[in-house]
């Protein structure tokens, strides 16, 4: 994918398949530091998954632009699908934990039976 932004100088920057790559690879490293890293709140459990599949979703379009195929598009937007019911559903969850017991630490889901 070719991006010419027009510079002040007689050069031009050329914004290409790698950039996407290394924004991706620094999504997908955030994301995995936000689930690891933070092993006691919930929300940020569930922010760090949304940034892995931000990174997922970046890749793929990245590479069916780079391609010229339409594939890697169409895949991305089930993913954002996906990840649009997963935050719904989970927020729904915490916020139902969070009236019961008043916490969303994931020490005290260890609490719920069921």
């Amino acid at each position: 994918m070719t991006i010419i932004i027009p510079g002040t100088g007689a050069t031009d920057m050329e914004i290409g398949l790698g950039h996407f790559l290394a924004v991706s690879a620094m999504l997908l490293v955030l994301g995995i530091f936000g689930i690891f890293l933070n092993r006691k709140n919930v929300i940020i459990i569930l922010m760090g998954v949304e940034l892995i599949l931000l990174a997922v979703n970046l890749n793929l379009v990245a590479f069916s632009q780079a391609l010229g195929d339409l594939s890697g598009q169409v895949f991305a937007l089930f993913i954002l699908t996906v990840a649009a019911a997963e935050a719904a559903i989970g927020l729904a969850i915490v916020v139902i934990h969070f009236r019961n017991r008043g916490s969303i630490e994931i020490d005290d889901v260890k609490l719920m039976k069921g």
